[in-house]
């Protein structure tokens, strides 16, 4: 049984607030979960107290027993102090496409003819 530690939605609509839980990893989101581990409430200030409320304990518990964090709570633990999370950077995936490539290189071409016109 593959275990993840997850949010479960919870709230109205466009009104979020999640559970982190402990659930089997073909379980459904907000379906059933083993254990409660805290709230996140996003929609609370960042530097709010009670944004996140983790029981720290239970869940270091869960991280030796093999749970594994989604991106999300991995976050959150790492905020926490429970878990170090490695930053990603895809610096490819941050490149201008082909074709905005070809219109910034004209447009830098253009520019370099315009100053030596103008000298």
């Amino acid at each position: 049984m593959s275990l993840k530690i997850r949010l479960a939605r919870g709230g109205a609509k466009k009104r979020p607030f999640y559970r982190v839980v402990v659930a089997d990893s073909r379980s459904p989101r907000d379906g059933r979960y083993i254990e409660k581990l805290g709230t996140f409430d996003p929609l609370k200030a960042k530097d709010a107290a009670d944004r996140v409320v983790l029981d720290a304990d239970k869940a270091k518990e869960w991280l030796v027993k093999g749970a594994q964090p989604t991106d999300r709570v991995a976050r959150l633990l790492d905020a926490a102090g429970l878990l170090k999370r490695e930053a990603r950077n895809n610096p490819e995936k941050a490149k201008p496409k082909k074709k905005a490539q070809e219109r910034a290189a004209a447009a830098a071409e253009a520019a370099g003819a315009a100053a030596d016109a103008a000298e």
